[in-house]
């Protein structure tokens, strides 16, 4: 329907051109248009409550509508009892082992020392009485074999003290707050997302269009709200390719729109410089006068703010400060 459109505005540019000749400023045809900003959803949540109706004056930052937040908030205490524990296990960390493990650990090495004191003492004594043909070689390498392990037990449980008393690695900070910053990033990213689930306003404007009712499930990144913003509409009009060279950025023009017998006076804002529809290169010169470029002109003055968005014009340019009679 816009293509057709489009086309449509094209052709009328073409049979006004022809009609207006050696008539003065030659008119050209467009639309009425407000800068537009569509709000979208930023979760896969139901819609419990719509705030403002369709064409609505709102300001910037007032809420527009709501989604169900439950779910969100229930992942985001999830992520605040992970940036506690993570938190925790840094405060740990820093502060080192208590005082009570260490006399454990330390009571734990002293009994571990004991016991391999004694286990070298039987070893010893087992070793005597082979010598004196008392004792079986199995009875020595299983005094042996508890030798063995008591030292490997005091071994450890020395090195376990030692690990202690030096207090936590650098490395191992390093991960702990890592982890720390981790967690706390997928908290913010969920508080984002919950403050998001209240759909405010960006800029003052009129809410033009909501797509979606109370109680539907709009998708991640559906707009679920367009505003129209600007202290003014603008008019998109299409120059004709010989008519161009005279359209300028700033440059003055008067805009008829349809209904209203008082022209309004503008200043072109933007011209493209791709014309519209057909590639330039695959024209014959002859043919190149049916191209349009698209232009956009803001309308001056107070009566231009309550305009509609959509509504038929005609515009003429000037190309001086001064408007022409």
């Amino acid at each position: 329907m816009q293509r057709l459109l489009t086309l449509f505005l094209t052709l009328l540019v073409a049979a006004t051109l022809s009609a207006c000749a050696d008539k003065g400023p030659q008119a050209v045809v467009g639309l009425l248009e407000w800068d537009r900003v569509e709000l979208k959803a930023e979760a896969a949540e139901p819609i419990i409550d719509v705030l403002v109706r369709e064409g609505d004056r709102v300001s910037a930052g007032q809420a527009i509508l709501r989604q169900d937040p439950r779910r969100v908030e229930a992942q985001r205490d999830e992520a605040r009892a992970a940036r506690d524990q993570a938190a925790a296990r840094l405060a740990e960390l820093k502060r080192g082992p208590r005082r009570e493990r260490i006399d454990a650990q330390r009571a734990e090495l002293a009994g571990a020392e004991s016991l391999a004191t004694t286990t070298q003492k039987e070893l010893v004594r087992v070793q005597s009485l082979l010598a004196k043909q008392l004792a079986t070689p199995q009875a020595r390498d299983a005094a042996q074999a508890k030798r063995d392990q008591a030292v490997a037990a005091r071994d450890a449980a020395r090195s376990v003290l030692a690990e202690m008393l030096d207090g936590t690695t650098p490395e191992e900070l390093a991960q702990a707050q890592a982890a720390l910053a981790q967690t706390e990033a997928g908290l913010t990213r969920i508080q984002i997302t919950l403050e998001r689930l209240t759909v405010r306003a960006p800029r003052a404007g009129r809410l033009d269009s909501l797509p979606f009712k109370l109680g539907d499930r709009p998708g991640p990144g559906a707009v679920v709200a367009v505003l129209l913003v600007g202290d003014a509409p603008y008019a998109r009009v299409y120059v004709p390719e010989p008519l161009k060279a005279q359209v300028i950025q700033g440059g003055r023009a008067r805009v008829w729109v349809d209904g209203i017998e008082q022209p309004f006076e503008g200043r072109v804002r933007m011209t493209s410089s791709d014309p519209a529809f057909t590639p330039y290169y695959s024209l014959t010169e002859r043919d190149r006068s049916r191209l349009s470029y698209p232009t956009e002109i803001t309308l001056e003055g107070e009566a231009a703010s309550q305009l509609p968005a959509g509504a038929p014009l005609r515009a003429e340019f000037h190309g001086s400060d001064a408007p022409q009679g």
